[in-house]
């Protein structure tokens, strides 16, 4: 039981905190894909995000992926929005960890305006004595290019392992490595995991069939296909009972799909578009992420 409840949970909640990159790293042993050993990161919370991270030069980023979808979100983030979520396997009866999920003020970002994303998430005891889990993650995305990833920030505590990096996300092979700053080598409109969820928040699906979009985990690059399952199911949560449009996620690597899960998507069908639920479908179960408190 063990090993099906930490893969439950870091599927259901890294893939929409920080994707699918732990999960795989742990079961498939993905390399890392930057040299990040020579200093831990500062916390995002104490750096200056126009500044480079002082850490060391990475190795590049590449992968096979299509070209992203060019449609523009409408959606605006609202700087501020506080999003509570329990993440639960529903046979287990009991709340597995917390996530929250927090949209921090506009700022500069070198020559670029770039909306700040955090997210965090704690395992709950009685679960913390089989996965010790404290994570934290940063997202600086384009305001003004489809929240596509300037830099992308991991810091993780898990079952006493930590890991620390800060990587800067370099479209162009022409793009010289910042000083002092780890480079990630990236496909252009290449996004993050929370720059992913606040684009797919800002989507007509009336007039996108479907998203395509690289994705970089903080480790690999991904193909990540969202499309529309359903325009409007009800929806029941500790937060309320709403109305959702409902978007399933498929991941790809190097063109295979990843057969183990996917995922559900479920925003709200008002202005807001908010994240309610987000599940898990996995072989041995179906990991739920229900919105519990907004604000």
């Amino acid at each position: 039981m063990g090993k099906k409840i930490a893969l439950t949970l870091s599927l259901c909640i890294l893939v929409f905190a920080a994707g699918a990159g732990f999960y795989f790293y742990k079961s498939r042993r993905v390399p890392v894909a930057f040299d990040n050993s020579s200093r831990p990161s500062e916390p995002s919370s104490r750096a200056n995000p126009s500044e480079p991270p002082a850490t060391s030069p990475a190795s590049g980023v590449t992968a096979k992926s299509p070209v992203p979808s060019s449609a523009a979100p409408s959606f605006v983030p609202r700087a501020g929005e506080s999003l509570e979520f329990a993440a639960n396997v529903p046979k287990l009866n009991s709340t597995i960890a917390n996530l929250k999920l927090l949209v921090g003020a506009k700022q500069s970002f070198g020559d670029k305006n770039a909306w700040h994303f955090q997210a965090f998430a704690h395992t709950e005891n009685p679960y913390r004595m089989i996965f010790e889990l404290d994570d934290q993650f940063d997202s600086y995305s384009d305001a003004g290019n489809g929240m596509t990833s300037l830099q992308y920030e991991m810091h993780l505590s898990e079952r006493g392992e930590k890991v620390d990096s800060v990587q800067r996300m370099l479209p162009s092979s022409r793009d010289p490595a910042p000083a002092d700053a780890s480079a990630a080598r990236v496909l252009p409109g290449t996004r993050d995991p929370l720059g992913l969820l606040q684009y797919l928040r800002g989507v007509d699906w009336s007039k996108t069939p479907e998203v395509r979009s690289p994705v970089y985990d903080g480790r690999k690059l991904y193909d990540v296909r969202a499309l529309q399952a359903a325009k409007s199911v009800s929806v029941s949560v500790p937060a309320g009972n709403f109305t959702a449009e409902k978007i399933e996620i498929h991941v790809f690597d190097n063109g295979t799909e990843m057969k183990d899960a996917h995922f559900l998507l479920y925003l709200t069908n008002d202005s807001a578009r908010t994240p309610v639920l987000m599940e898990a479908v996995l072989p041995v179960a179906t990991a739920r992420v229900e919105l519990t408190k907004l604000k």
